[in-house]
């Protein structure tokens, strides 16, 4: 993001004269007038220290601040400063007034300023937890698979704590682990795209209320439901466009898989299952066995949907990606025959229409991304935060559209049709973009 000479980015930075600036202080105010404030951005009620005065509230609100002095570059006044009073008159009743109501305002306005930074600062901590366990996760995840075949027992007991941690870190915080995945901000290493599969797999087996056991055997199932790709070449596995002895290849991966799983003879049935049907389609059209609706099992049917879901979020291709709203809009307009019904509807209720880390269009023109997932009575209303390159990020506005009737979402945005600094400030974690093993 091009920085904002303007903005003061610590508020302990004493603020010096530049070349072209002059020093005024309250008296010689007045619409019109440029100033820049020696303050930090926390410190006054304005969106930006440096600006173009325009009303006489915004004067009298300068004026409370009791600032000595301030800077104004004449260069940019509408209206010049007013001469220095030599004299120096009490003020009348009526500015008494006026000036405590500047400041019972401006103290709104900067205690408003000081809840939008702790919601941003609490956004945050609670996306560096995810992002550290992530990232840590799939590190464990990478090492397990890798030693799959020489060790299974002891990499199928790693599989399953991992799947029991991410299950307590993750979906207690369902919205930061959605807004990761579709950022492709926690990791870099390949082994991420099982952990986002075993967490959207989750997700949808709580929403099908699956017992605990149930949900066990799926997390791992989703951990290990491309642990076939890997005696494939890599090159192989990284192509977008694949030829049809390529394509057949590709398709071992589920049986080679499965093999190895039964060859381990630790993994249960559910798991197995997982593994070699997670290509099945609803309408018999996928692979390896072509089969249809309710003889694709159960884990393999929920892995499905989670596998399609972050490939269309996170493809190799990242041109390609679609954001988390795109792709599920996709799935129920585009390809429902190739899913359970019933199933992919738990799914788009357990994501929201507008999962967290879709870039939107509110109905007043504002762009922004959702952060936090809407209520399910109220589905087309999440929480956004807005892009306003005046407001640094950290202190950025997040809307609860369930309490602003006066605002909606238009539409969603795809992420290549947005500039450099609307990404960088929307979705500052997807410049750690990561890539997994294939898209399929």
């Amino acid at each position: 993001m091009t920085p904002d000479p303007d903005a003061t980015t610590d508020g302990d930075r004493p603020a010096t004269q530049r070349e072209g600036e002059v020093l005024v202080d309250a008296s010689q105010l007045q619409p019109g007038v440029h100033v820049r404030l020696p303050v930090g951005w926390m410190n006054h009620p304005f969106m930006r220290n440096s600006f173009v005065i325009s009303n006489a509230d915004e004067v009298r609100q300068i004026a409370a601040l009791n600032l000595p002095q301030m800077f104004c570059d004449l260069s940019r006044c509408t209206s010049p400063p007013l001469a220095r009073p030599k004299v120096v008159v009490p003020p009348t009743a009526e500015e008494v007034r006026q000036r405590t109501e500047a400041a019972e305002q401006m103290a709104r306005q900067m205690a408003d300023k000081q809840a939008r930074a702790e919601n941003v600062k609490a956004l945050r901590a609670r996306l560096d937890v995810a992002q550290a366990h992530f990232s840590h996760a799939a590190q464990e995840v990478g090492a397990a698979i890798k030693s799959f075949e020489r060790d299974p027992k002891t990499a199928v007991r790693q599989i399953a704590e991992v799947s029991a941690q991410s299950a307590a870190v993750l979906l207690n915080d369902a919205d930061s682990a959605l807004a990761l995945i579709s950022e492709k901000g926690h990791t870099d290493i390949h082994y991420a795209h099982a952990l986002s599969v075993m967490t959207l797999a989750l997700l949808l087996g709580k929403q099908a209320r699956l017992p605990a056991a149930a949900l066990r055997e799926l997390g791992i199932g989703a951990l290990l439901h491309d642990i076939g790709k890997s005696t494939l070449d890599i090159s192989l596995l990284r192509k977008t466009d694949r030829g049809k002895f390529e394509e057949v290849i590709f398709q071992t991966h589920c049986r080679l898989g499965h093999d190895a799983g039964v060859k381990s003879a630790c993994l249960s049935r559910q798991v197995l299952e997982a593994i070699l049907h997670h290509h099945e389609r609803a309408d018999g059209g996928g692979y390896p066995m072509g089969l249809s609706g309710p003889r694709v099992p159960l884990a393999a049917r929920i892995v499905s949907i989670a596998n399609r879901f972050d490939n269309l979020t996170n493809p190799t291709d990242p041109r390609r990606a679609l954001s988390p709203s795109e792709a599920l809009a996709s799935m129920w307009s585009k390809e429902k025959a190739a899913f359970d019904v019933t199933l992919l509807q738990l799914f788009v209720r357990a994501m929201g229409v507008y999962p967290p880390g879709s870039l939107v269009q509110l109905s007043d023109g504002r762009t922004g991304v959702v952060v936090a997932s809407a209520a399910t009575e109220n589905p087309l209303r999440p929480q956004v935060l807005v892009y306003d390159p005046q407001v640094p990020r950290r202190h950025a506005l997040i809307v609860d559209l369930a309490s602003d009737a006066s605002l909606k979402i238009d539409r969603s945005l795809h992420v290549t049709d947005r500039t450099d600094d609307e990404i960088d400030y929307l979705l500052p974690r997807r410049k750690l973009s990561w890539m997994h093993m294939a898209s399929a």
